[in-house]
């Protein structure tokens, strides 16, 4: 056997130095699986830079072949317009998708309910001729009622349901999508009031919120400066009502992630504060019984913003009127607020400090009016991911996407620092706020749950698609 062998070369040593491997170069992404905060914050410029408009779709629609409230409203105004007549109102009120993205819900003030097939609406925009009539044999419901619309609502607990309501009345009407009818399956109904000259209080409801607890529970904030509290399974009257003890309008009303803590903000600037854990409040809510319930504590925006000093030696800071307010889906503690100049920003619930605030110019310097948009409830929407709020400009055609990342990095935090250290091995790009122009004056924005996907609504009632332009990152 020892012929076959091969000698042994006396020249190489005895012990050879191990063969040096190549460097492990892989970043942290690649091994752990998921995405870091930085860096999603980091990669969150290129996704504001990528964001375009890709399609607009009238709202040209027909109701037994015959053109709908909303589409006759925009003939005639377009009537009107021509011979310098006053526009008559008219406009998307409020759009929400559905739990997964799959449908999308829209009410105009001319009082057109929709409910849209999402995917349908995506691909006729990705066409390479691209329509501006949208395919209305796709629409899951279309119905036209006999009142102005303001606030449309997907039940988190049944996504079946869809509910919509009006500053103008006191009910909120509840859909079925699964059923080919104009008539709700069911209507709620605030309480009759009366003042001390016998008269009754008129209380329209300006924004609705299901619990995601059950399908039976909601609650709608109204013109009078209180929150209606229902339990389906107990009747259509309230079981509760939170009050204000002010008899302003309420513009907004939100849950927070537990179901326990209730916000409204309105008309005089305050954002209000209900707790249902404990104390008076809980056991009311729980017996269903009829109590009014005052707030545990309520916070005046403009006194907060006047704790900022950067801001406040810019600005003089008076109290506005709060249109809407709605939680970070990424980031819980972040309630964001949008006022009627167009400033928007963030109020950290934990401590009660507002940590960012974006101030667009005002509209008198692009010589722009508003006095259109006063018309309008603006209903700006959080991106799924990233902290990104898109807002409708109060001046231009077009939104603002703002970078409300919970950290000094973000350029809207008021303490926001350009020299902070970056993470390496990242295409470093500024962290800049980016406006995106569009071809129609904004009044409510939605953004898709799950891909990021914006949807607008316009002062014309026209449906705007907004999404990520092909790119490799």
């Amino acid at each position: 056997m020892d012929k076959y062998l091969l000698p042994l070369n006396p020249s190489s040593p005895q012990n050879p130095k191990p063969l040096r491997r190549r460097q492990w170069n892989r970043c942290a992404i690649e091994l752990n699986g998921r995405f870091e905060p930085k860096y999603r914050h980091e990669i969150s410029s290129l996704l504001k830079q990528s964001y375009y408009e890709i399609g607009a779709f009238s709202h040209l629609y027909h109701i037994d072949s015959v053109p709908c409230q909303t589409h006759k409203n925009m003939i005639d105004n377009g009537a009107r317009f021509a011979g310098q007549m006053p526009i008559r109102k008219q406009g998307i009120s409020a759009m929400e998708f559905d739990n997964k993205g799959i449908y999308l819900a829209s009410v105009t003030r001319s009082g057109c309910l929709a409910v849209h097939d999402f995917e349908a609406l995506y691909c006729q925009s990705s066409e390479s001729l691209p329509s501006s009539k949208e395919d209305e044999s796709k629409h899951l419901m279309h119905i036209s009622l006999s009142q102005q619309l303001d606030v449309v609502r997907w039940n988190r607990a049944n996504q079946d349901e869809v509910a919509c309501t009006s500053v103008k009345r006191n009910e909120v009407l509840i859909f079925d999508i699964g059923y080919v009818s104009s008539d709700p399956v069911e209507v709620l109904r605030t309480r009759h009031n009366v003042t001390v000259h016998g008269s009754d209080i008129h209380k329209g409801l300006s924004d609705l919120a299901f619990t995601s607890m059950d399908d039976s529970r909601l609650l709608a904030s109204d013109t009078y400066g209180v929150i209606s509290v229902w339990d389906r399974r107990m009747g259509t009257l309230p079981c509760l009502e939170l009050t204000t003890n002010s008899p302003s309008a309420l513009n907004s009303v939100e849950l927070n992630v537990e179901n326990q803590i209730i916000f409204g903000a309105g008309k005089h600037g305050i954002i209000y504060m209900w707790d249902l854990r404990g104390g008076r409040g809980s056991a009311a809510f729980q017996s269903h019984k009829e109590v009014c319930h005052p707030p545990l504590t309520s916070l005046k925006l403009a006194s907060m913003l006047d704790k900022i000093e950067p801001l406040k030696a810019q600005s003089h800071i008076i109290s506005k009127e709060i249109h809407s307010i709605d939680f970070d889906p990424s980031c819980p503690y972040q309630l964001a607020f949008h006022l009627d100049d167009g400033w928007s920003g963030v109020l950290n619930i934990y401590n009660f400090q507002v940590t960012h605030v974006h101030c667009p110019p005002p509209a008198w310097l692009n010589d722009s009016s508003t006095s259109s948009d006063l018309l309008y409830l603006r209903k700006p929407s959080w991106l799924p991911t990233f902290s990104l709020y898109a807002v409708g400009s109060t001046s231009d055609k077009g939104i603002h996407l703002l970078d409300f990342y919970p950290d000094p990095s973000s350029p809207c935090h008021v303490d926001h620092n350009e020299n902070m250290e970056r993470i390496p091995g990242v295409n470093h790009q500024n962290k800049q706020n980016r406006f995106v122009s569009l071809s129609e004056g904004v009044t409510a924005c939605a953004a898709h749950p799950l891909n990021g996907t914006i949807i607008v609504g316009t002062k014309q009632s026209s449906l705007l698609m907004i999404s990520q332009r092909h790119q490799s990152f």
